[in-house]
């Protein structure tokens, strides 16, 4: 077993500890993700329904190229989204594609793309939608 090189601890001046002391301050009493969103102060969480229903909609499309025996190499040729980016639509890294982005994707390997709405309960539409976005209330 290799040995561990431990780094020296970090000597911090009077001004870094003045520093973090002023940052852990300001941070002290974060809000919940429930409460920014109930606020209407932060709309930067994808919410969970659309997240999921976006990950559908990119599994389709990623099975599509698979059936019809296309590497992501393939869709970047014929679409002109980089392979990359393609990748992490994907594997879900990327949750707030365009609409372009998703149709270029889907004319690529043969298949269109549809809007819809679908009708939510009452319930459903007046609670405050959760996010999948982790945010933890610091103490």
């Amino acid at each position: 077993m290799k040995a561990m090189h431990r780094r020296p601890p970090i000597e911090w001046t009077p001004e870094d500890r003045a520093r973090h002391k002023a940052i852990r301050e300001q941070f002290k009493n974060c809000p919940s993700i429930d409460d920014l969103l109930a606020s209407g102060e932060y709309t930067q969480p994808v919410l969970t329904g659309v997240y999921f229903a976006l990950q559908s909609f990119v599994g389709k499309l990623k099975k599509a190229r698979e059936a019809a025996g296309m590497s992501l190499e393939d869709i970047a040729r014929v679409s002109g989204i980089g392979k990359a980016a393609l990748s992490r639509l994907e594997n879900g890294q990327q949750v707030n594609p365009t609409i372009n982005t998703l149709g270029r994707y889907a004319h690529a390997v043969g298949r269109g793309l549809i809007l819809d709405t679908l009708d939510v309960t009452a319930d459903e539409s007046k609670s405050v939608p959760r996010s999948t976005t982790k945010i933890r209330k610091r103490a």
